[in-house]
């Protein structure tokens, strides 16, 4: 398995990190979680096409999560590619209907170029045919526990602590040739997902909080800190740990520095904290 981090950032603008968005690949397929702004820059950045995802699989809707979800597809269905197989939680088939159905907010540019004798046209220059249909992704609405059989892979899920009851959270783990990969998804300290992450050999953990930062206790609770994230992988036998989902103000090198003590003081593997465009072989 072939990790990209496309983006390890937050909802906050900033030049050194997209939003949210990892890139697995496993032979043929290229599996993507989340789909936050800035993921399709850095998806053609690293020498890809939309077309070329095969899987999305959403973690939760919060913007920073599915802010390109739209331009991936619409992407993808302009280069003529398959349509892409969507998971995630409810109302995935809502939002889908909302950007692509007929009332939906990109109707207008949808019959434009499926509908003008001039777009036709662009489109059969480029090698495709008539009529032309509209994106249509393959959507399919989950629940935690999930699982799913790919070609050589497993998938399952477990539910993450982060925004419900509004929006249900996933974290997702992947199986394949005696090797695991765990994405967290955003999550506080959970059984499941502690459950999830368990002989993980490689366990992508978000990190919205530094260490030994003080906020408010709401948040305090679903945003763990480097230090716990740390005991919570050593006591699940995870054998790589690495941070994602970091927000400017814990980017300074003093940040980064007191994240890397407190990973080597409670996690024995290797760990760190990730940047947008690195690449991990699993």
């Amino acid at each position: 398995m072939k990790l990209t981090i496309l983006g390890s950032g937050s909802p906050e603008a900033y030049i050194r990190r997209a939003s949210t968005g990892y890139l697995l690949e496993i032979g043929d397929d290229k599996i993507l979680f989340d789909c936050g702004g800035g993921v399709v820059d850095n998806l053609i950045r690293s020498g890809r096409l939309p077309a070329d995802i095969t899987h999305l699989f959403f973690s939760h809707y919060h913007s920073d999560h599915m802010m390109d979800y739209a331009r991936l597809v619409h992407a993808a269905w302009d280069e003529g590619g398959k349509p892409i197989k969507v998971f995630g939680p409810r109302p995935l088939a809502d939002i889908n209907e909302g950007y692509f159905g007929s009332n939906g907010v990109l109707q207008n540019d949808l019959r434009a170029r499926t509908e003008l004798a001039t777009s036709q046209q662009v489109w059969v220059a480029r090698g495709g045919t008539l009529p032309r249909a509209w994106p249509a992704p393959q959507i399919t609405e989950i629940e935690p526990g999930f699982s799913f059989q790919g070609n050589g892979w497993s998938l399952g899920s477990a539910r993450a602590t982060h925004a419900q009851p509004v929006l249900e959270c996933l974290a997702f783990s992947v199986e394949h040739e005696g090797k695991k990969f765990v994405y967290s998804g955003d999550t506080g300290i959970n059984g499941e997902v502690t459950t999830l992450c368990q002989d993980a050999d490689f366990l992508l953990h978000w990190c919205y909080r530094g260490s030994g930062e003080q906020v408010h206790p709401a948040l305090t609770a679903m945003s763990p800190d480097p230090g716990e994230v740390a005991r919570m992988a050593e006591s699940a036998n995870v054998k790589r740990l690495y941070l994602t989902h970091f927000r400017i103000h814990m980017d300074s090198a003093t940040g980064h520095t007191a994240a890397n003590k407190d990973l080597a003081e409670f996690f024995t593997g290797e760990s760190g904290i990730v940047e947008d465009l690195q690449v991990y072989e699993i």
